[in-house]
């Protein structure tokens, strides 16, 4: 007989956005008449750059005629794109970062799910908690857990992130194979100095262990105190694959195209201890599971990289860090301690009070969605993340409900 993989048994009951999805489904049927504003999942809001949008539109031309028509492209990537970003994102900032190291996907999402296939069911996994549920979902679907009890997976090493160690979290206590470390983090906001990075970087290198560090909100960055990549810590090339993405970048979530570095110093091990490079691993999985990013997203995401795209994108990054800015004193006026919103599209509020409650307040009230912290994990129980990809007509109406509904003045 067909057997299911019983390891999808262990997961939640469903998604915590679908969760939440079924919550604003159900209020919106009862309340056809309210306008109802979404603050809670990370989509963009701003359209595309008119470069990419221009890009977009020659590309499309060019694969009407015969003489520029392109079919199967490379897996990996087109190399003006896979170029212009090994210049820009990494050389740029003094990184040595090849461009046959980096690999061009339709997201960072699929990429930080797959990258684990690369690796033995029983090694020793740290996730941060909170934490972006991919990272431990995937895991779980790839049998590296036991079940799920008071919300938390055996087998996982969970690295508490706390407003105590300002939602950095502190090295493990026992020695680890695999890290996953998000910065700007999502959810929190928050984001990693380059001495905390190097503590990472130091015990990956020690215990022969291999940090996945997603990138993805790397341009709200605006301190330039703090890291972008961490290959701006040295040795980081031996021990980290670093995921990125142009959906928050560059408004493609529609569009699709992120990428992944896989340097080639990057190593991980057999049973008996023989060092096997990672690099053409990687490859190996996407050239026979992947077809590659079309041709004219390439083409868009390449025109980011160009004088018009660079100043085109930081406009419309400095628009959401200010709606970031606007929800941050807000939420900070009314009492509540906020993390992130500073080099981070996203504010992390301390209620005080059951997530999931605090959320239906918000949704019932006001009318407003938001992200109940304890979807992330059992540390973001008693906060609620707070998005800043919207309009600035609804990030002010919403500020302006939720002051309402919590009963304390505001002053616009």
């Amino acid at each position: 007989m067909i057997r299911v993989n019983e390891n999808y048994l262990k997961l939640k009951a469903s998604y915590l956005f679908v969760d939440i999805a079924k919550r604003v489904s159900a209020f919106t049927e009862a309340n056809p008449e309210k306008k109802v504003i979404r603050m809670g999942i990370g989509d963009v809001t701003c359209p595309l750059p008119p470069v990419c949008v221009k890009a977009l539109h020659d590309a499309a031309d060019e694969m009407g005629s015969e003489n520029s028509f392109k079919g199967y492209g490379p897996e990996a990537g087109y190399a003006f794109l896979r170029e212009a970003i090994a210049e820009n994102d990494y050389r740029a900032r003094g990184c040595k970062i090849d461009p046959d190291e980096i690999f061009v996907s339709d997201g960072a999402k699929c990429d930080t799910a797959n990258i684990q296939e690369l690796f033995s069911e029983d090694i020793k996994i740290a996730v941060p908690d909170p934490v972006y549920p991919v990272y431990v979902d995937t895991n779980v679907m790839a049998g590296r857990t036991g079940d799920n009890e008071n919300g938390r997976y055996k087998g996982f090493v969970y690295l508490n992130s706390t407003a105590d160690n300002h939602f950095v979290p502190d090295l493990p206590k026992e020695k680890v194979d695999l890290i996953y470390l998000c910065f700007p983090n999502n959810p929190t906001g928050a984001t990693i100095g380059k001495e905390d990075l190097k503590k990472w970087v130091d015990y990956a290198k020690a215990n022969k262990a291999l940090i996945l560090y997603d990138a993805a909100y790397e341009a709200f960055i605006r301190d330039e105190s703090l890291p972008h990549s961490i290959y701006e810590i040295e040795g980081a090339d031996e021990v980290a694959i670093e995921f990125r993405s142009f959906s928050k970048t560059a408004g493609f979530t529609g569009t699709r195209c992120a990428f992944t570095v896989v340097p080639k110093k990057v190593k991980a091990y057999t049973a008996a201890g023989e060092s096997i490079d990672l690099n053409p691993l990687w490859n190996r999985r996407q050239s026979t599971k992947f077809n590659g990013v079309s041709y004219p997203v390439q083409k868009a995401a390449a025109a980011v990289y160009t004088p018009e795209g660079k100043a085109q994108v930081k406009a419309t990054i400095d628009f959401y860090l200010e709606n970031a800015k606007i929800i941050r004193e807000k939420m900070t006026s009314l009492g509540f301690r906020c993390t992130g919103g500073e080099n981070s599209p996203y504010i992390w509020v301390e209620t005080g009070e059951d997530s999931w409650n605090f959320f239906d307040k918000l949704l019932n009230g006001a009318a407003v969605v938001t992200t109940p912290g304890s979807g992330f994990g059992s540390c973001g129980e008693g906060f609620i993340r707070i998005s800043a990809f919207n309009s600035r007509e609804n990030v002010l109406e919403a500020m302006n409900r939720i002051a309402a509904v919590l009963g304390k003045s505001y002053a616009e």
